[in-house]
């Protein structure tokens, strides 16, 4: 056993450290907590974890993870019991009986996920399918599963060494980017640093050692900073909400420098000053005042509230010169655009259980169900938002489900889902999320099949490029269209989004069904010419 082992936490697990967490459940809903609890623990006596812990004490945790992210009391409930058919041997009838059909569906759907065994994205594509049918039955499934993982990361060590590194890739490679798209971003920087040394074992120590001294010296700076702007702002009136400091993740700064030559002297947002106020109106007041006491640095100033990140991230980001030779980035958001960016998708689940329809954009979630994937118990019959609020990565996802002979699944998948995106923007302004490597082709059909398939040309930031030309965050894409023009077959080399290569073949394949169609008509017409 791992020296460690004697760190491990020998406190008793209690109900109340769950329901502490938790805000605005009627006794009702902490009932079921109780007796999830109770049930869970009652199933996993005896068992004991590699840690030689007590079993109970990751269903709980993960419980507890859960009660953080500020979701519903099932699925709370539903962590809790989510190892007990797996490996406690509780049958599905009782669970049902017990805590209902919806706690039932989300436990089976997290005990589902537990069977598949990650091998790399090339050798389980597959398993990867299932993962995201999962995700659009019930999004729930999938925050049951990343807390599930996010203990598990945290006691890796205990683990035999073989399963390690799998266990990180997999925590890599899928969980904590399905965690970003999802907008959690506490879980997706705490996934990535837990599976960083396992990984990356070299560049995790080089990282940690760069950062060392840097982060002191960063911390200083902005606690410097805070107390300036907190007499500024007092003056005028706007009252900061909360103030604290955010230090850039381990792995992240890692991709970081890779891209700058391990040069940790040209990253300026190692760590990051976040103000918290109550109105909107306020972001932008602050931003003036910041300008006002520093000078911005050009081209480093971010307004995501305006323009939020596609996985619904708000909040405006600053870097300004400190005046004594330091650099500083300062973020400015509201309490609620702080709870979004921490949290994501689980912050618009009330403690009912339900979205929240007026916020965030969120209104394809609603859609979610009947767009990609089968309708859980409840859901009503039709999709419940416009084709237009569903972010295009979650279209591209319904495209891989519905066909299943998609060829290079997992090379696609990785590419379009896991990679980094791009943000560019039609004439009036409308954001368009896309892959690395998009062409206005893959911008084109993102808007609309139509206009992918009557372009012509494109104008990108007012000038006339080639269609095959890559677009880059910020550029501006008009696309021109004639009644006429049709997809040549080339452009399915000049196109990274699965939506345009499907739909291109789809007019491929339509232009020469007709072409033969016509063919026979003329041959049929000739030969009755004949006959007479």
């Amino acid at each position: 056993m791992s020296p460690k082992s004697n760190q491990i936490d020998k406190k008793e697990p209690q109900v109340e450290d769950i329901l502490s967490l938790v805000r605005g459940y009627s006794k009702k809903d902490t009932e079921i907590i109780r007796k999830a609890f109770d049930f869970s623990r009652t199933y996993h006596e005896n068992q004991k974890r590699m840690s030689g812990e007590n079993y109970f004490i990751h269903p709980f945790e993960t419980a507890k993870i859960l009660a953080g992210l500020g979701v519903g009391p099932k699925t709370i409930a539903a962590g809790l019991l989510h190892d007990t058919i797996e490996d406690a041997r509780a049958s599905e009838q009782e669970i049902e009986k017990e805590f209902g059909k919806e706690v039932l569906f989300l436990v089976e759907g997290v005990t589902k996920l537990g069977k598949l065994k990650y091998r790399g994205i090339k050798r389980h594509s597959e398993s990867l399918r299932k993962l995201f049918v999962a995700m659009s039955q019930d999004i729930r499934v999938i925050i049951i599963k990343l807390a599930d993982r996010l203990h598990n990361m945290k006691t890796l060590e205990f683990v035999r060494n073989e399963k390690q590194k799998r266990i990180a890739e997999e925590t890599l490679e899928i969980y904590a980017p399905i965690a970003y798209r999802l907008g959690i971003g506490k879980l997706k920087k705490d996934l990535e640093d837990l599976a960083f040394p396992y990984v990356y074992p070299k560049e995790y120590e080089k990282t940690k050692e760069l950062l060392k001294n840097k982060s002191k010296d960063s911390q200083k700076r902005l606690e410097k900073i805070h107390r300036t702007l907190q007499r500024k702002l007092a003056e005028e009136g706007i009252r900061i909400l909360k103030a604290d400091f955010r230090l850039k993740g381990l792995y992240s700064l890692c991709q970081k420098l890779k891209k700058n030559d391990m040069d940790i002297g040209k990253i300026h947002d190692i760590s990051a000053l976040r103000i918290i106020v109550k109105e909107i109106s306020d972001c932008y007041k602050v931003l003036g005042i910041i300008h006002e006491l520093w000078r911005p640095l050009p081209g480093r100033i971010k307004d995501y509230i305006a323009d939020p990140k596609s996985n619904g991230y708000r909040s405006i980001h600053t870097t300004i010169f400190t005046g004594d030779g330091g650099i500083a980035e300062i973020q400015i958001r509201t309490e609620e655009m702080h709870k979004e960016a921490e949290f994501g998708i689980a912050s618009h689940l009330s403690y009912k259980g339900d979205f929240k329809k007026n916020n965030w954009g969120l209104a394809w979630i609603f859609g979610l169900l009947p767009y990609i994937g089968p309708k859980i118990a409840g859901a009503k019959d039709g999709p419940h938002s416009k084709d237009s609020d569903i972010p295009n990565w979650v279209k591209e996802l319904a495209e891989f489900q519905a066909d299943s002979k998609q060829n290079n699944f997992e090379e696609d998948l990785k590419f379009n889902f896991f990679k980094e995106r791009i943000f560019v923007f039609t004439p009036k302004g409308d954001v368009v999320d896309l892959p690395v490597g998009s062409t206005s082709i893959d911008f084109a059909y993102a808007i609309h099949s139509d206009i992918g398939n009557r372009m012509f040309g494109a104008k990108i930031n007012g000038k006339f490029l080639a269609l095959d030309t890559k677009l880059k965050n910020g550029d501006i894409v008009e696309i021109l269209t004639r009644q006429g023009s049709k997809p040549s077959s080339k452009w399915l080399k000049d196109t990274v989004t699965i939506l345009a290569q499907k739909k291109i073949r789809a007019a491929l394949f339509e232009e020469k069904d007709n072409r033969s169609g016509n063919s026979k008509i003329k041959k049929w017409r000739g030969k009755k010419r004949k006959i007479k």
